[in-house]
């Protein structure tokens, strides 16, 4: 069975008719008619019935309908892989990403891929929330966390970067108020909340961090896994907002490891309980599925897992 052939089947199952199949494919009806009967004798199978106003795929039709549109699509791809090899990458990369680590992390690594693929263009859109972005026509996101799409087959994901959130308050916060020994003792503090519509991130689950037991001494009957409920007086939807809290001494704050690094690197914020990490938050790259991925979005993809996969944030400013 050669590649014709697969898209004849393809064909005929679309149309639903020879005679529609043979003026999509600019052949004669005959030639058609041919050979599908050819093809069925060859596989000893009958793929198609046949009645005077339409013709449908058998269940054996179904099936090879199915496989065939699959190899059809790899041809495909493997032509334009082929394809792309010879040219320079090129043409625009449409980029959504969260506020924070847009601006300060993923901003100047795309300045840095594009001055080396200077035909590639990048229009990057910063969101408090995921876009839809097969409707809005985005080639993909760097996002904080991954969706859980009701079928696999919605979404393409990759790890970019751990990250963690930390629980940080700064130096005059802490001389004055004392550090909580334990992550129970967070609701005794007057914590930063960040808020997000009508919900509030009131809730923190810390988890010990691997090899953190031995190291600070955490007996075996203290939960690894921890939810803590904490309170306190000022809440905002602008994490930013709730990071210059902080910075002021105003409260204890959760905040991703990328925002806060350089901060504890000057000393102006301290990590509290660090034994204890919130593991919600590894950046990842996210986008609607598609056959194939343009060859400007793969080079894009493996640049940013190779900038981001030793985490620059925790290295000295």
């Amino acid at each position: 069975m050669e590649r014709a052939d697969l898209a004849l089947v393809v064909a005929i199952e679309q149309h639903g008719s020879l005679v529609a199949t043979a003026e999509a494919l600019q052949m004669a009806p005959s030639a058609v008619t041919k050979r599908l009967a050819q093809l069925e004798a060859e596989l000893g199978l009958l793929l198609f019935q046949r009645t005077t106003r339409r013709v449908a795929p058998t269940l054996d039709g179904e099936l090879l309908c199915e496989r065939a549109r699959l190899m059809l699509a790899q041809f495909d791809a493997l032509e334009q892989s082929l394809q792309e090899r010879k040219t320079e990458a090129s043409g625009l990369i449409r980029l959504a990403a969260t506020f924070g680590f847009g601006r300060l992390w993923l901003g100047p690594v795309l300045a840095e891929f594009q001055a080396r693929h200077p035909a590639i263009q990048i229009q990057l859109q910063l969101y408090e929330q995921l876009p839809d972005l097969a409707a809005e026509g985005f080639d993909g996101a760097v996002w904080l966390w991954s969706p859980r799409p009701q079928r696999a087959s919605e979404w393409t994901a990759r790890k970019l970067a751990g990250n963690q959130r930390v629980v940080v308050a700064a130096p005059a916060y802490v001389r004055q108020h004392g550090q909580p020994a334990t992550p129970a003792e967070l609701a005794q503090h007057n914590c930063l909340i960040t808020r997000e519509n009508d919900r509030q991130f009131d809730t923190w689950h810390l988890q010990a961090l691997r090899g953190a037991r031995r190291k600070s001494g955490i007996t075996a009957e203290t939960p690894a896994d921890q939810r803590v409920r904490v309170q306190g007086k000022l809440s905002s939807n602008s994490g930013e907002l709730v990071r210059d809290w902080c910075l002021q001494g105003r409260g204890v704050m959760l905040r991703s490891l990328w925002d806060v690094q350089p901060h504890l690197n000057s000393g102006k914020l301290v990590r509290l309980l660090p034994q204890y990490a919130m593991l919600d938050a590894d950046i990842q790259w996210l986008a609607p599925f598609r056959p194939q991925t343009p060859k400007r979005v793969r080079l894009l993809i493996d640049f940013l897992a190779e900038r981001f996969k030793h985490e620059p944030w925790r290295l000295p400013a």
